[in-house]
């Protein structure tokens, strides 16, 4: 049974710093600080309104909703929200950055069979 497309996903607080490398099997949200890498190849990250993340990410759907500094790697989505500021290149099959987003960087959309 795969129990993590039914539960709640994994959560950073707003007290919680994490230095180092992140890697996981399942859905996380992000409303803490962390630095570093994260890797949820298979999984979707959520970077909260209080999120802040020093990292480079590597996930299927990503949403920033706070602050990152870093490269997006994400499989199927990127997504920035009207909140978010957000500094490093996406590469991606589908991207979508609201009004009122701070994006620096750039953006590479990849198509469905050209995955490196």
């Amino acid at each position: 049974m795969d129990a993590s497309k039914t539960t709640d996903p994994a959560h950073i607080g707003r007290s919680v710093t994490v230095k180092g490398e992140l890697s996981g099997s399942e859905d996380l949200f992000i409303d803490g600080q962390v630095e570093g890498t994260i890797e949820l190849k298979g999984n979707s990250l959520t970077i909260g309104p209080h999120g802040q993340v020093k990292a480079n990410v590597n996930a299927k759907d990503v949403t920033v909703q706070g602050k990152l500094e870093g490269n997006i790697q994400a499989s199927e989505r990127a997504e920035l929200k009207k909140t978010a500021v957000a500094v490093g290149d996406i590469i991606t099959q589908r991207v979508a950055i609201e009004e009122g987003a701070y994006f620096k960087g750039k953006v590479d959309v990849q198509r469905e069979g050209s995955k490196k």
